[in-house]
Parts: C-alpha cells; structure tokens; sequence
C-alpha cells in the first residue's frame, strides 16, 4: 500500500501559496486533492500527491525554498495527538525518540534515524512516497520541522552544527542561512541535522513533570499499531477525495498503490464494499453539514462529491426520509427548545 500523510503536512499551503501570487485551489486539483480537505487535520491522504505538489508550487511560484518556507508555518500540534505526549517527555532524548519510534502516526512516507557518534547526534531524514517523483521540496520541508521540533525541545537559541541536504544550492540560499544559520550545507550525502550529543540529554523546555503520568495514559488509548487496516484507508481517502469530484475506487486504488480488485477484496473481508463505505461517510458528513445553516445545499452537494444538487436531493430524501431543507427547517426548530 502506498505510504499516507495527515493534511496537516500541508498547514498554512493555502496561506503560503496566496502570499506568493499562485492559485493554490488549482495546483491542488492537479495531484487529486481538494482545499476542503485540508481543513480537517487528523484526515489522510497520498504521501505522493502531497509531495507533487510542493514541486508543483515551487515552480509556479518560481519559488526555490518552498517547502523550507512551508516548514516555518508548521506548529508542534500539526504532530496530531502524539504531540500532547512527545512535549512531556522529559528530555529530549526520549522526546525525539518517542517521535520517532511512531512517525507512522503522522507520516506513514517519512522515515528518521538518530545516531549517535564521537560525541555528534545525526537526525538523517528520507521519504518514500511510494512512487519515483522529485522531492527537493518535500525534504526540505522534513527537515525544516524537525528544526523546528528541536527548537521547541531546546530553546529559540539552540543552533545545530550542519544541516545537510543532498539536493543542490538553490540560486540564493539566503532563506536557507536565515532559517538555519551558516551552517547550512547543500549536495551531503544524506539529508537531515547534526549536532551536539550532549544536547539530547538536556531538559525538555516544554515539559511539565506534573503532565507525565496523564500524557502517558492518554499514549496508551491513542497508540496505534504501524499496520493500519485497508477498510480504515479507504475511508480516510473518501474523505479526503469526496470533495474533489474524483472519489471512485479507481482513484482509491491508485492511491493505495493497488488494482480496484484488491480494494474490492480487503473491503469483502470486512463485510463491506466501496459503495456501503461510501454512503455511510456521506450520510456521516450530511448530518454535520446539512445542520449548519451557513452551508448552502449546493455547497453541501459539492463537498459530498455529487454531481448535481439534484442528485443530492434525491440521495438525501432516500436516505433521511425528507428534503434536506426540511430536515435542517425540523433541526433548527428543535434546537430553539
């Protein structure tokens, strides 16, 4: 199955994208995504799209540092869930470990290594999309977070020794300095940052002992195994596709890396089809949406992935037993009560 990330891999895209002159709505239907989808973090999507749009957006752009800029956007919280245990840790060294051992959490396309070596600690970062395209800024990206993660670990003032990329030098590495400092280095062998490592048995300045034992016990609920089932895929991927229009299981099965047939058969073993799993997000997702008034019914069409309001209308009427304007008239009288 082809690797997935959280949507929040693309915090702040939008913001980033609009700031620099470039059409991110466009850019994000050409690798089958969709802005709506973004606005939901925990939801899932392909490692690849979201790699082959930070190109996509570098070029347009004619921005050479674009995932680096992208990376001062991220926040700790764009972890997701495991970021409320990782900041209690206390120190970094079991901080950063507890990242790593569950990247897949988070980022089921990234893979990180810490060693340890004649008094240097090396973070070497590297991505595997699933499928061969250029990942200059995807990198940069990964790399920029975790700065950005050592930075919270260890303070505003903290500074690495090296930070290596294998890419080349851009045409002005002046952002690159400005983010990491002088010692930014470009055509290593590896990707990732070395520093003291004496440093990951410091404090871990966002730790609070007295949260410990509660963010322990909150890891053990939330903890999941690195092999997630195909049924829970699909669903993360109708989510994410329903508003772009391209929601088939052709387009889930490309996602994953794998033919229709063996989409069909992991859903069979559950008890269920594309079909069932699809309207069942969809009567999920129209009961949040029909009940909010702000949201026209055509809006609500779209984002349901229908081709016309009218196919929505005669969907919901089979699904809720009236109009979806009587059923938000009925809902709305209720909650006045």
């Amino acid at each position: 199955m082809r690797p997935l990330v959280r949507t929040a891999a693309l915090n702040g895209y939008v913001e980033l994208s609009r700031s620099l002159g470039i059409d991110p709505q466009a850019l994000l239907q050409r690798v089958g995504l969709d802005a709506a989808a973004l606005a939901v973090q925990d939801r899932w999507i392909p490692a690849a799209a979201v790699v082959q749009l930070l190109e996509l957006s570098a070029a347009a752009a004619s921005c050479d540092d674009f995932g680096l800029r992208m990376s001062e956007l991220r926040r700790f919280s764009n972890l997701g869930p495991i970021s409320l245990v990782v900041r209690e840790e206390p120190t970094v060294r079991s901080a950063l470990g507890l990242l790593l051992r569950h990247e897949h959490m988070y980022n089921e396309a990234m893979h990180a290594r810490l060693t340890e070596r004649n008094g240097l600690a090396t973070l070497e970062v590297e991505l595997d999309p699933g499928e061969a395209v250029a990942q200059r800024q995807a990198l940069e990206l990964a790399v920029g977070a975790f700065h950005r993660v050592l930075l919270g670990f260890l303070g505003s003032r903290w500074q690495p020794l090296t930070v290596c990329f294998t890419h080349t030098a851009p045409a002005s590495a002046d952002e690159h300095r400005r983010v990491f400092g002088s010692a930014v280095e470009f055509g290593r062998e590896f990707n990732g940052i070395v520093f003291y490592a004496g440093d990951l048995d410091s404090p871990n300045a966002m730790s609070d002992p007295l949260l410990r034992t509660y963010a322990q016990q909150y890891f053990k609920a939330i903890a999941v195994p690195r092999e997630t089932e195909v049924p829970d895929r699909v669903r993360e991927l109708i989510e994410a596709l329903l508003p772009t229009g391209r929601c088939s299981v052709e387009q889930i099965a490309r996602s994953l890396g794998v033919d229709r047939r063996t989409v069909h058969r992991h859903l069979a073993q559950s008890g269920e089809t594309f079909s069932s799993l699809l309207n069942q997000i969809r009567v999920q997702l129209a009961e949040q949406l029909v009940a909010n008034p702000r949201r026209s019914l055509t809006e609500i069409s779209e984002l349901l992935g229908f081709s016309a309001p009218s196919a929505f209308s005669r969907w919901f009427r089979g699904q809720f037993g009236r109009s979806a304007k009587e059923w938000r008239s009925d809902r709305g009288t209720s909650a006045g009560r």
